[in-house]
């Protein structure tokens, strides 16, 4: 049975990596379609504890003028799903959670809230 291989570290503050990339191109297609007025990649932060923080892979805000806050996965470690859950419980916003669906499965977004 092969285990399943993670890369080592996070990229810097600021770097998204390859599925953000294409989370980034999908919210401007939005953009262009009037359906997202603005989004920020990592543009807010949240304290959630003494000494921890959440930042979420963008936020954005939707044709209704609401501001949204956008993770993206393409797997969840346990501690990212808590901090989201935790944060959605603590701020007054709209927590999104997007995961990449397989070509496979027919491509896009698949979207859980909280």
């Amino acid at each position: 049975m092969k285990k399943a291989m993670y890369a080592l570290g996070r990229l810097k503050t600021g770097q998204m990596n390859k599925t953000e990339q294409e989370y980034n191109h999908y919210l401007k297609l939005l953009q262009s379609a009037n359906e997202v007025m603005w989004f920020k990649f990592e543009g807010m932060k949240f304290r959630l504890a003494d000494n921890t923080f959440y930042t979420p892979d963008f936020a954005v805000m939707n044709k209704n003028n609401e501001i949204e806050l956008h993770e993206v996965k393409g797997f969840w470690m346990d501690d990212a799903r808590v901090k989201i859950k935790i944060a959605s419980d603590l701020y007054p916003f709209k927590f999104i959670a997007v995961k990449k669906k397989a070509k496979k499965e027919g491509g896009g977004w698949e979207i859980e809230e909280f």
